[in-house]
């Protein structure tokens, strides 16, 4: 099978050396995402596309779920490649893979055309659709506002049939721009926000700040794993995990009630550009919006970035909440962010929407430092894709899980992906499936029988082990995780 890639518009307007190197990027990153997932897919780079080309045509739904997902694609389409001979030619060739699929439909014919023939592109048009409307059933053609535009390309002595169309992310590839560091906190804003600094080829990292929940950072790991391995597995990112525990006391402890969200926010700041100046990152991101809670009025915005030299990215400055929670819904974080456990131990009964800088440095120097210093030292650095490995706190560590690469015969799966992986890739085996969304597991878990062993899965075998430590942490002796190794 065949796919011609089409760069986005704005790249195809760079300069030479530029359009050349962010076209070797994409299909890098291409390359790079179709081995990860061991699809056996050719790249070939070319001066105004990208071949994407394979033999097996059981994996077409996963490079199409790919392509749609790899930031600089702005569409795709599936061709058929031919040596053609002459007009009629054209039209055989184009009603065996049109041919079929026009019932009770209108249509037209689009042709492109390069090179010297004898006959010009309104002429291939008018011949490959009059055939198609007298030999086949359909609606009738409508050179308006047809139903379905059928599209093909003359190209020398070569004809391409468009056989389907696709749109892309646009943006430019990943690792085409400099990295930035995402404040992450799980939420519909900053998965957003995230999701758009790499659709844009911002190579994004993340850093979380704990506040004392471990079920947050467990549904934060979560929100980021599935961020990088929708949109950006091609670069390996970091994930860094900062407990703001102590700092979060001293706040509550030393600062007035009404300046502690702005402080806090303060505090992130500082936390995040030293993190930022120590990986030589070169940008903060933020989901921020103008106004959607008191700390993001334009006067606490001001003061927040006062205690940063390092620039701060918000890419949702001037989102509404309604349009935010869409793209959540569009990009698949919508469930993570709504189920996502929360920990609110900073909340002002009257907190101020018009800080005031002599105010907060009063507050501020009530603040004992070492104890952000002590938490910048005491960071956890990992790499996105090994999240499920981290080293867990000892003194909270259960009995620890088993990966098994065989199924006991009594044993029962539990399909955790996401439902939309879930239909692109049935799960194909002998024993009995259950299948709870991640995002419902720690609600549903309860209806599960103790005294029968569950087995955790999901693709890469990540986020189930990760879910599968938390719920053994928490006491649970009968749950592990289905990996096979043919995976």
């Amino acid at each position: 099978m065949q796919y011609l890639v089409r760069l986005f518009p704005e790249i195809t307007i760079k300069s030479k050396p530029v359009r050349s190197q962010m076209t070797r990027q994409l299909a890098d990153n291409l390359k790079k995402i179709f081995a990860r997932h061991n699809c056996k897919v050719s790249v070939q780079t070319q001066w105004d596309n990208l071949r994407i080309n394979f033999d097996d045509e059981s994996l077409e739904d996963q490079v199409v779920d790919i392509m749609l997902h790899t930031p600089g694609i702005s569409n795709f389409t599936r061709i058929q490649e031919y040596v053609f001979t002459d007009l009629h030619d054209i039209y055989e060739k184009t009603a065996a893979s049109w041919g079929h699929r026009l019932a009770d439909k209108t249509f037209v014919v689009r042709c492109k055309r390069v090179g010297k023939h004898t006959f010009s592109s309104t002429e291939v048009g008018q011949y490959v659709g009059g055939g198609l409307n007298q030999n086949f059933p359909n609606g009738g053609v409508n050179l308006s506002k047809p139903e379905q535009t059928i599209r093909i390309e003359v190209r020398h002595d070569k004809l391409f049939v468009i056989e389907d169309r696709h749109e892309g992310l646009g943006g430019f590839p990943l690792g085409s721009q400099d990295a930035v560091m995402s404040l992450i906190s799980g939420g519909f804003d900053s998965a957003v926000s995230s999701y758009m600094t790499m659709a844009r080829g911002l190579k994004t990292h993340y850093v979380f700040f704990n506040l004392g929940g471990s079920d947050h950072e467990l549904g934060v790991k979560e929100v980021a794993y599935y961020l990088w391995d929708k949109f950006g597995s091609s670069h390996k990112v970091k994930f860094i995990t900062i407990n703001f525990e102590e700092v979060v006391e001293e706040i509550l402890s030393k600062v007035s009630n009404s300046q502690m969200g702005v402080v806090l926010k303060r505090m992130f700041m500082r936390a995040a550009s030293e993190a930022a100046r120590i990986h030589k990152i070169e940008a903060l991101v933020t989901g921020e919006a103008i106004a959607q809670v008191s700390s993001q009025t334009l006067f606490n915005l001001s003061i927040i970035d006062k205690v940063t030299d390092t620039l701060v990215l918000r890419p949702l400055v001037t989102s509404n909440k309604g349009d935010i929670i869409n793209i959540a819904r569009k990009i698949g974080t919508e469930d993570f962010s709504a189920s996502m456990p929360e920990y609110c131990g900073v909340i002002s009964v009257k907190p101020t929407t018009h800080a005031r800088q002599h105010k907060i440095d009063e507050e501020e120097a009530k603040f004992d430092y070492t104890v952000l210093d002590r938490a910048l030292q005491n960071a956890r650095v990992s790499s996105i894709e090994k999240l499920a490995d981290n080293k867990r706190n000892s003194e909270q560590e259960g009995p620890a899980v088993e990966l098994l690469a065989e199924l006991p015969s009594n044993s029962i799966v539990v399909d955790i992906r996401h439902p939309d992986e879930e239909e692109i890739s049935p799960l194909d085996i002998n024993n009995t499936i259950v299948k709870i969304p991640f995002y419902k597991l720690h609600k549903e878990v309860e209806k599960l029988d103790s005294e029968q062993h569950y087995l955790l899965y999901c693709a890469k075998g990540v986020m189930s082990r990760l879910h599968a430590q938390h719920l053994r942490d928490t006491g649970l002796k009968n749950i592990d995780v289905f990996r096979p190794e043919s995976r």
